[in-house]
């Protein structure tokens, strides 16, 4: 994921339109490199970070009680298998 994207998800206290926010570095020569690490909010209000291990096979989520674990999880499903549009420019970055 290069740009922050949204997320409509229905949780225990009613639907929640997430931003997920990329935490990417600039690296040496242009190259954008992603973290593994995205942080979410629902307006101004943040709402903790999902982290994923190197293959994103794993991921943690440091929310407390914004989200439920099987809502955490679902938002990490989606941003595990999230493909960016084409022509995504990181030089963009929101």
């Amino acid at each position: 994921m290069i740009n922050q994207v949204g997320y409509d998800i229905n949780t225990l206290d009613g639907p929640v339109h997430l931003t997920i926010i990329p935490v990417n570095q600039l690296l040496p020569g242009d190259v954008y490199y992603s973290t593994g690490v995205y942080k979410l909010s629902d307006g101004v209000v943040g709402m903790g970070d999902i982290s994923f291990n190197e293959d994103m096979s794993e991921w943690t989520y440091d929310g407390i009680g914004e989200l439920t674990y099987e809502e955490a999880a679902e938002v990490a499903e989606f941003i595990k298998y999230y493909k960016d549009p084409e022509g995504a420019d990181p030089d963009l970055l929101q």
